[in-house]
């Protein structure tokens, strides 16, 4: 905004139009170091500008996932392709934590007590939206009515995954079977020979919007494998295999998130085509 001198305008009536859109007086103050190290104050917001894509994310694949319903490839495949600069983002943000120290990280650690990143409600909506669906990761949010209600509603739903797989069986050429369409949506998917096969179709085809959509869900696919694997280095150079945070198995556990592809029969069509 300027005055007709080309000049920035510098008074305001109230608080800045920046201000008023962007809240940063708000996110700027949310910080609450609980100790005296001074390279808590990285982790802390670090972690809450991976709570901002998380939800930015989740954004575009609800996006992704209505339109697909739709039969609107074109408004799914943009917000996927938005999706893909965000991950990026997101996973970036590794960065300020990727080279802690053990003795870096312990001189804060004990402020974290039994909080963990599997307890984040904006992450979990982010793994339903990709298949990876269970009933017991809403347990701990039991005490947080509204967010518990988010989480259970999203548990209910059709992942993305899922509205890709309905899109695909009705664009395909041949219809997929009723297990596949018909699932319980409230489980982890698990891959399919019908799904694969299917995909594997689109592949030896060459081209054509089916493809496009399989390409954009591989480069989600690609970009959650290397948040995951990043996740996981971060920890192991920081704390080496002890326990996590909030009894969880520290390295073990990220080690098995890190091994399981998202969105299974797209790579695995590959090897037939």
């Amino acid at each position: 905004m300027s005055d007709t001198t080309g000049e920035p305008t510098l008074t305001h009536d109230g608080s800045t139009p920046y201000e008023d859109y962007v809240r940063a007086e708000v996110l700027t103050h949310l910080q609450r170091p609980l100790s005296e190290d001074p390279g808590e104050m990285a982790f802390l917001v670090t972690t809450q500008v991976m709570e901002l894509w998380f939800t930015v994310i989740v954004h575009e694949w609800r996006t992704a996932a209505d339109a697909l319903r739709e039969d609107d490839l074109p408004r799914a495949l943009a917000a996927l392709r938005r999706s893909g600069y965000q991950l990026t983002a997101l996973n970036a943000s590794w960065e300020p934590l990727a080279h802690l120290t053990p003795g870096e990280f312990n001189a804060y650690r004990a402020a974290l007590g039994e909080g963990s990143g599997f307890q984040s409600a904006m992450y979990r909506r982010l793994e339903f939206l990709l298949g990876e669906k269970s009933a017991a990761m809403l347990v701990p949010h039991r005490g947080t009515p509204k967010v518990y209600d988010e989480l259970s509603k999203a548990l209910h739903e059709p992942s993305l995954y899922d509205e890709a797989l309905g899109y695909l069986s009705r664009h395909g050429g041949t219809p997929l079977p009723a297990e596949v369409l018909a699932r319980d949506v409230e489980t982890r998917y698990e891959p399919h020979p019908a799904v694969e096969a299917a995909w594997q179709r689109v592949y030896a085809a060459g081209a054509g919007p089916l493809l496009t959509l399989g390409e954009a869900l591989t480069e989600v696919a690609e970009l959650v494998w290397r948040w995951r694997n990043d996740h996981l280095v971060a920890t192991r150079r920081a704390m080496g295999g002890k326990s996590g945070t909030a009894g969880s198995a520290g390295v073990a556990w990220l080690e098995k998130r890190a091994a399981k592809h998202v969105f299974p029969e797209l790579w695995t069509a590959r090897s037939h085509v």
